[in-house]
């Protein structure tokens, strides 16, 4: 076994300050600190979990505490592996197994809360992840990717149970294409447009064909033959690869390089097709749940839709460096 450095925060909350002390273990715990004994814990000594430590140690002397941060070099095998030992992780991601299946097995009854219950899944998955600090020592294979495929695929299978028209990925490249010629177009996807197909077709008509015009379809197969398709098997632009169809439109014309339209794009594929939701997606998908309660007709829908994406294409401007 390759030597291991380890941080050991030896502590004492002085008196009868409670609310510090229950304080501390939150925050020892949240980083996957190891606890010796009361007020000893120990983490592999990593630059950034040594300043978090720092910044621990200096709460607690400023609330005239006790504490002191230390290095350990430990060179005995034995007491290496009862080290690690402290750090195993297979019961938490045995329990986030469990939970993941717990979950699919209520898919027909749970309804739109699927999809929040499995977000929250991986958050907490990524959560173990971050504290994992061994991964692979104490069980055969790979917790980590293993569950990481599970929650891809249980994401694919919540897709197929409660959207099962939604495009299937193709595979290949991405060919790069003019605007130019593809302006004053009649543009088709599928009736009642989620997060993906609205998002879609306010890109086509903000950034690609201003003169868009759009039809709904019910039935995928009476697609107008000069409408060029979105987002719905054989449509001419669709999912490719890992890339939902806002973020096939990006690559296709060209528009990747605006770091806010991408930062959509990643909103937009998560609560498509799953993974990590930045922090205005789940606003957005509420307001959008709401606009489809309230308006029945998809062209007036996509005009409401349309500034809540100008309003956040802002907001995402706004948070770009320069």
């Amino acid at each position: 076994m390759d030597q291991t450095n380890w941080l050991v925060l030896v502590t004492s909350v002085a008196g009868q300050n409670n609310s510090l002390r229950v304080r501390l273990w939150r925050q020892m715990k949240a980083i996957g600190a190891a606890a010796l004994r009361d007020g000893v814990y120990l983490l592999p000594a990593r630059p950034e979990l040594r300043q978090v430590l720092a910044n621990l140690r200096d709460e607690l002397l400023a609330a005239e505490g006790m504490a002191y941060l230390l290095q350990v070099v430990e060179d005995d095998p034995a007491l290496q592996a009862e080290w690690r030992a402290l750090f195993d992780r297979s019961e938490a991601y045995q329990q986030w197994g469990e939970a993941l299946a717990a979950l699919l097995a209520q898919l027909p009854e749970l309804e739109s809360e699927a999809r929040r219950s499995l977000r929250q899944l991986r958050k907490e998955l990524e959560t173990i992840a971050a504290i994992d600090f061994f991964a692979g020592d104490f069980s055969a294979g790979e917790p980590l990717e293993l569950a990481r495929r599970q929650c891809n695929d249980a994401e694919r299978r919540l897709t197929r149970h409660y959207s099962p028209d939604e495009p299937l990925a193709a595979g290949g490249d991405i060919p790069r294409l003019n605007p130019a010629g593809y302006q004053k177009r009649l543009w088709a996807t599928r009736a009642r447009p989620w997060v993906d197909r609205v998002a879609s077709a306010w890109l086509i008509r903000r950034f690609i064909d201003p003169a868009a015009r759009f039809v709904w379809l019910t039935d995928i197969h009476a697609c107008p033959v000069e409408a060029l398709g979105f987002d719905f098997d054989g449509a001419t632009f669709s999912h490719v690869g890992e890339r939902v169809t806002f973020e096939v439109l990006l690559a296709s014309f060209a528009l990747e390089h605006d770091p806010a339209l991408v930062r959509l794009g990643e909103l937009v594929h998560a609560l498509d097709i799953g993974g990590s939701v930045v922090p205005e997606g789940v606003g957005f998908e509420a307001v959008l749940g709401g606009a489809r309660s309230r308006i029945a007709d998809d062209d007036l829908l996509l005009v409401d839709i349309s500034n809540v994406l100008d309003s956040l294409y802002t907001h995402f401007q706004s948070r770009v460096k320069p």
